[in-house]
């Protein structure tokens, strides 16, 4: 724990915290609060992206959570994550489980009347596609 979150009263806990990130944020943007529930196995969205940053928290469950650029990862109740949005591409947001519900919070910094999520073509998966990091 670093030294600015040591005098936290009991029970408040910082799980992650990023540098850098408000310079992602557009100009005018909105905070939006979002829960995605995922039932099990569920694959979740098509390869999409999405208007502005977001982080969150998976508060259930398991995630196979890839974004462009990185290799794709599992990531477990209590775990945070970030995105850049914007022309980044979320490949992956799928429950890991086949037995159980996941779910995840997150909270979005868009501009006022954008959609949350934009579908990739599969035309422009294909263009990028020397983007995506694959497992060995």
């Amino acid at each position: 724990m670093s030294a600015e979150h040591a005098h936290l009263p009991p029970g408040v806990e910082v799980i992650a915290a990023m540098q850098g990130v408000t310079a992602r944020i557009p100009a005018d943007a909105e905070a939006r609060t979002i829960r995605v529930t995922l039932p099990p196995g569920d694959l979740g969205a098509p390869p999409h992206r999405h208007p502005g940053p977001l982080f969150g928290y998976v508060t259930e469950g398991e995630i196979l959570f890839e974004l462009e650029g990185q290799p794709p990862r599992v990531l477990k109740a209590g775990d945070a994550l970030f995105e850049p949005g914007g022309d980044v591409i979320h490949y992956q947001g799928a429950n890991n489980l086949s037995d159980a519900q996941s779910q995840l919070v997150v909270t979005m910094f868009a501009p006022p009347g954008t959609p949350v999520l934009t579908v990739v073509s599969a035309e422009e998966l294909a263009e990028r596609q020397h983007l995506r990091v694959t497992q060995p």
